[in-house]
């Protein structure tokens, strides 16, 4: 077989998607949709830095999956707390050059409301007399998920423009992990976590306008995932800090009648984080969940 024709050497896989040289901060990183991110990246070249409030579940995942001394660098933080992302900036800031690309994963589900009602009244007592239905719950949920994002994306900004500066046709580049779950109308049976979501995806393409306007090189993308296994979702994790979903839990509700795989937020994460092209956007990597669902 004939070697690549070099007219078409800068359309390989390894060189659209390589992140060699390339470092990386994913927050939430131990487990999950986050764990994903850090597998993606590392093994396409990236040093990647992962932060969580646990050390034990980061110190496991540098044990498990790096490639080589330094490839996965954990720092306990909490990204909910201005301060600890101040000292997270000033970290990073003593190590490192730049910062190429930024996951915000970090966030909680919230709780749940039984949402399926005979009458107002009893509309009434599953979404207002619940217990778990309470103002701290809704502010808790919403603190988690979507201010981490717009400070953790506007401490680093310096760093992420030095990126741009250091690197020829590249952008510093900020992921935010949204959901489907603010994209669909149905409340799912929590309303706090999906409203929170929304404002996610709403706050993805606030950043991107008025980082444009300002005209810094810095994109701002939005994976919405569906279904995908995580603490979250599946409830535990295993040893290797993965989770899992029985494929036939969600066959009926998704056309590709399964859960998402690792895979497939991997190449998610590397379009986002390779794309120079791909600003201030949100898309959905649900398996056809929201075809089904009837955005």
């Amino acid at each position: 077989m004939s070697s690549t024709n070099e007219k078409n050497a800068p359309f390989v896989s390894s060189s659209l998607f390589s992140l060699k040289d390339r470092t990386a901060l994913v927050t939430g990183g131990g487990s999950g949709i986050g764990l994903m991110a850090v597998q993606a990246l590392v093994a396409n070249g990236a040093k990647v830095y992962i932060t969580g409030r646990t050390k034990e579940k980061l110190d496991r995942v540098v044990e498990l999956y790096s490639q080589g001394k330094g490839s996965i660098v954990p720092i306990v933080a909490d990204v909910s707390k201005k301060d600890d992302i101040a000292k997270l900036v000033q970290e990073i800031e003593s190590k490192e050059q730049s910062l190429d690309v930024l996951v915000n994963n970090a966030g909680i589900a919230g709780a749940t409301q039984q949402t399926e009602s005979g009458s107002a009244t009893e509309m009434k007592k599953n979404l207002f007399d619940d217990e778990s239905a309470t103002f701290e719950d809704w502010t808790n949920t919403y603190r988690t998920n979507v201010p981490q994002i717009y400070f953790m994306t506007t401490a680093f900004l310096p760093l992420l423009q030095k990126s741009s500066d250091r690197h020829k046709g590249w952008s510093g580049t900020v992921i935010n992990i949204s959901s489907i779950s603010g994209m669909v109308k149905t409340a799912q049976h929590h309303f706090s976590y999906n409203s929170s979501k929304a404002a996610v995806i709403h706050l993805n393409r606030m950043l991107a306008s008025e980082i444009a306007a300002n005209e810094l090189k810095i994109r701002v993308n939005s994976i919405a995932p569906g279904v995908f296994p995580s603490e979250m979702t599946a409830d535990d994790s295993n040893e290797e800090q993965k989770s899992h979903i029985p494929k036939d839990k969600y066959a009926d509700k998704v056309p590709a009648a399964r859960p998402g795989k690792d895979e497939d937020m991997a190449q998610a994460v590397l379009f986002c984080a390779t794309n120079q092209y791909l600003n201030g956007q949100t898309f959905a990597v649900d398996g056809g969940y929201t075809l089904a669902a009837g955005l």
